[in-house]
């Protein structure tokens, strides 16, 4: 999200409406992406998912998409749904700079998954908008004195 940061209050709206997509589309997993591919935020049924990779080939495969929607007169495709024998993924865009992955099984339809991702891309594009506003650099602590980082990185104190 080129050197934006994500503050811990935002974080938990956004986390929060990731649970409720999740609640009502009835999507397994959700997670917000950049367009780079790296994972901002997810929320779901914490099974053990390479979410790294995941990200990258998500993000990959909606830019190319991007490619085929100008060959075709459009600015991009908003939305991408791949289909498998047991699972399926949507993937739709939030704004400028990240997307929306879900990713759900048999329990619910692509339709009521669609319907819910848009309501959250629009609650989550609100809250990144806002989050833009706000200072990108917050001193997390203060620096390390000498002795601390010495400490810190193995090398005795004298």
């Amino acid at each position: 999200m080129h050197d934006m940061a994500i503050h811990e209050a935002d974080a938990e709206k956004i986390n929060a409406v990731l649970t409720t997509f999740l609640g009502e589309s009835g999507a397994s997993e959700a997670l917000l992406i950049d367009r780079s591919g790296q994972l901002l935020s997810m929320t779901g049924a914490n099974r053990a998912l390479d979410t790294v990779s995941i990200s990258a080939l998500a993000a990959g495969a909606f830019s190319s998409t991007g490619a085929l929607a100008q060959l075709l007169g459009e600015t991009e495709f908003t939305v991408l749904f791949h289909q498998g024998n047991k699972e399926s993924m949507h993937v739709s865009t939030v704004d400028d700079q990240a997307i929306l992955l879900a990713i759900f099984g048999e329990r619910t339809t692509v339709g009521m998954v669609r319907l819910f991702a848009k309501e959250a891309a629009g609650a989550i594009g609100h809250i990144l908008a806002e989050a833009r506003t706000k200072p990108k650099t917050e001193a997390l602590s203060t620096p390390l004195t000498a002795d601390e980082s010495r400490t810190s990185f193995g090398e005795k104190t004298r």
